[in-house]
């Protein structure tokens, strides 16, 4: 009764989709306009890909950070390194600028040397004032232009750091970005429409380079980058697969219809996104081009299966029921270990890779379904196959390389097997010296013009990755006191020392400009009031920050004067590196906040980018084991033979490792992207093992289990095909190699070659092993044959009537 439902199940969908071609046609094309009417909801993402779980605790005191204190991220910096900017005309045009940009409802505050502010003591009041450091009025002078700059060189050391490099004589200025629209539309719409004309406006009307950065700048251009690659993807994609199906199959009817069920699917893609309300991230915008790559090798493997059992009988009618029923599972079993490579995502607890890996598996099922209907069905309402369109099954090119590859598992399996062990043990030697990279800018696009300002701000101010701070005294109006500001004190020395990371930012710093201005304005008091000087010198201060809708350090103190926040900024640095800070900085912690009356949190987007990081490298083994138990459960349901399931991951397992050896030997890091390339690799490489495993057991009925017999009659039925399937895998994945994004050009070429080494695995190590170890596999009670046979011709008929 099992075999016969088995076969009724295929049979009956055979008879179901061929019977009702026109209303299944109907149920798809409403698919597509449903799907499509979803597309409205589709969101790019504003903010840089949080890896972490919304539980982590570094997630839970970012959070309670931004509450706190609002958008750490709202900083942009235009920097200028050029002799002339301190004369009249440029002086003047940049003058215009900061004033056209602070007119702007999306700028909350400007910190520029134009309209800077320079604290002076008013006695009559005991406070301080901020008055203007520049006398406009004067501007059109070129001696007043020098003398300014050497004051602020050489008297302004509170702006050191932070407007200008007194060493290399760089200037920048400081715009803060109204903290509501910083992860929104509106961003997006101010940089590129507003922000950017102006900032070329001037560099073609002064000669004078700017250099722009911050993280509201990079989001932007970053996210611009990453939805022109969708396009770049899909265009170059479809064009390489489409190529490579008709250069192997030489139809235009076939290329066509390929196109088209690829197209659709990836219609569903976006219509999955946009009714799930996900966002398209850097991961996301994958999932089209990845639709056809995956897409492209079902149309050969059903398309080559029809020809082959055209010329087998010559019956069209029959051939198109035996793709359904005699690749049926093979086919549903090869997406379903597909889309479980990718599902493994799911169970990382990262929204991220959550999303990732939902859209991805969902699509892949869907794309399995629009393959198996829509080709029977359209090569049903198309005349036979001609004899040119059948000549690839016997070209000679293909021929040659499957007799090599039946020569060598014939004659030459102990050199199969060397080769093996070699490949494993020197690519396990390569694993080894694996690094990890937990930069938030290493898969940015290195040849625009946004990341050469990056490393221009990372050479002229020791980064633009804010690290931040918090300082809860556990007392209202804490922060002020001097024994507090002195503990401050000791830790932003501790911040200078360290050569990756900026001059750092708290109210500190407008504590010893306090001090400065007491003294009329001497740089050498630039320092913490003493005991004695603190009652009026800090009495000053206070009164200066009380109108705190017009003074930088609004955002350094809590409106309680509890807690205080101390920012400096981060380079470019791996992994390793940043643990080393972190020791630092909480060894100083430790030592000067003792924990009983402070509480001291590190936070800030480029921590919580490296924790993420670290977080899916610890779960890099959990998410492949977990890749590896799935898709061993689908083997065992498909070949109900545990051996044979040991047997076929071996061939999948051995190209992970090479990749990881190539990996350690040329120096590509683990990264969030590179992390990706095993799982999915893995999934896709099973799909070899399963065209073969499903066409080995077909022959071991065909052939009355005679082993060799079935193993080399399978590679010349399979061979071909897994052949074809992996020239368009490899060549549909090298395409993300087009991408200026580091992370997506490893993640394409790493899969691409371990899609080679897994093909030539599947083609050559599996059977080898399937030769070797024959008297064990070969027991009919371990290897249950579940009968796909196909139905008597009498059967067959019947059905289609």
């Amino acid at each position: 009764m099992k075999k016969k439902s088995k076969v009724d199940f295929w049979a009956l969908i055979a008879r179901i989709v061929l019977k009702n071609r026109i209303v299944i046609l109907g149920v798809i094309i409403l698919i597509t306009v449903f799907l499509a009417l979803q597309w409205k909801n589709i969101r790019f993402s504003f903010t840089e890909a949080n890896l972490l779980p919304d539980t982590h605790i570094v997630n839970k005191e970012y959070n309670a950070f931004l509450n706190m204190f609002g958008e750490e991220g709202n900083l942009i910096v235009v920097g200028v390194k050029d002799d002339t900017f301190f004369t009249p005309k440029a002086f003047a045009a940049w003058d215009k600028l900061m004033n056209d940009i602070k007119s702007q409802k999306e700028i909350d505050l400007i910190v520029s040397i134009s309209d800077l502010k320079k604290l002076q003591k008013n006695d009559s009041l005991q406070t301080f004032e901020l008055v203007p450091f520049v006398d406009q009025s004067k501007t059109i002078n070129q001696e007043y232009l020098t003398s300014i700059k050497k004051e602020l060189f050489e008297k302004m050391p509170f702006y050191e750091g932070l407007l200008f490099n007194k060493k290399n004589g760089t200037i920048r200025s400081a715009i803060y970005l109204d903290k509501e629209i910083v992860n929104t539309s509106e961003r997006r719409d101010y940089i590129l429409s507003d922000f950017i004309p102006k900032i070329e406006a001037f560099e073609k009307e002064t000669g004078i380079d700017l250099r722009v950065s911050g993280m509201p700048y990079i989001r932007t251009l970053n996210a611009k980058s990453i939805t022109d690659e969708i396009s770049l993807f899909i265009g170059a994609s479809l064009l390489v697969t489409s190529l490579i199906f008709f250069f192997f199959f030489r139809s235009f009817r076939a290329t066509l219809i390929s196109i088209l069920i690829v197209v659709i699917g990836v219609m569903w893609t976006f219509g999955l996104l946009g009714l799930f309300h996900f966002e398209i991230t850097v991961l996301t915008a994958l999932v089209p081009s990845l639709v056809i790559v995956i897409g492209i090798p079902n149309c050969i493997f059903l398309t080559n299966k029809y020809q082959q059992e055209f010329i087998s009988h010559g019956n069209k009618a029959r051939a198109l029921q035996r793709v359904i029923t005699k690749v049926g599972t093979a086919t549903l079993m090869t997406n379903l270990t597909t889309a479980a490579g990718f599902a493994t995502f799911i169970v990382t607890q990262s929204e991220l890779l959550r999303e990732f890996g939902i859209i991805s598996s969902l699509s892949i099922i869907a794309l399995f379904f629009l393959c198996l209907i829509i080709i029977p069905i359209y090569y049903s309402y198309q005349p036979i196959p001609k004899k040119k369109h059948l000549e690839h099954l016997s070209r000679n090119y293909t021929r040659v390389f499957m007799d090599w590859i039946e020569k060598m598992v014939k004659y030459n399996r102990r050199y199969v097997y060397a080769v093996a062990i070699f490949l494993f043990l020197v690519s396990a030697i390569g694993a080894f010296k694996i690094k990890t990279s937990g930069s938030l800018i290493e898969d940015m696009p290195k040849n625009t013009g946004f990341f050469q300002d990056i490393q221009f701000f990372e050479k002229e101010f020791e980064g633009i990755m804010p690290l931040e701070i918090t300082i809860d005294t556990k007392r209202k109006k804490g922060v002020m006191k001097l024994s507090t500001l002195k503990k401050m004190d000791e830790l932003q020395k501790t911040i200078e020392e360290i050569p990756e990371l900026s001059k750092p930012i708290s109210i500190l710093n407008l504590v010893k400009y306090s001090k400065q201005a007491y003294y009329n304005g001497n740089p050498e008091y630039y320092e913490l009031p003493t005991s004695q000087e603190q009652s009026f010198i800090l009495g000053y201060a206070k009164n200066a920050t009380k109108d705190t809708d017009n003074n930088i350090m609004k955002s350094y103190v809590d409106n309680t004067g509890q807690v205080a926040r101390i920012t400096t900024f981060m380079r470019d640095i791996a992994t390793g590196n940043m643990g080393k800070i972190e020791t630092k900085l909480w060894t100083k912690i430790n030592k000067v906040f003792p924990s009983d009356r402070y509480k001291v949190v590190l936070t800030g987007k480029a921590l919580v980018f490296e924790k993420g990081t670290k977080y899916l490298l610890d779960n890099l083994v959990t998410s492949l084991l977990f890749a590896v138990l799935l898709i061993s459960l689908l083997m065992v349901f498909m070949f109900r033979s545990f051996k044979m399931v040991i047997v076929s991951l071996i061939p999948n397992l051995l190209p992970l490792m090479i990749t990881a050896g190539l990996m350690g030997y040329f120096g590509i890091p683990l990264k969030p992207s590179t992390i990706l390339v095993f799982s999915i690799a893995f999934g896709l490489s099973v799909d070899d093992t399963i065209h073969f495993l499903a066409q080995y057991r077909q022959e071991l009925t065909n052939n009355n289990w005679k082993i060799k017999k079935s193993v080399f009659a399978t590679i010349k039925e399979s061979g071909i095909s897994m052949f074809y399937t992996s020239v368009v895998l490899f060549a549909g994945f090298s395409v993300f190699m087009l991408s200026d994004f580091g992370g997506t050009v490893a993640l394409g070429g790493l899969v691409a070659v371990t899609l080679i080494f897994g093909m030539l695995s599947n083609l050559m190590l599996l059977p080898c092993l399937v030769l070797t170890l024959n008297k064990s596999l070969a027991n009919e009670q371990e290897f249950i044959e579940p009968k796909i046979d196909v139905l008597s011709n009498m059967e067959e008929e019947e059905h289609l009537k």
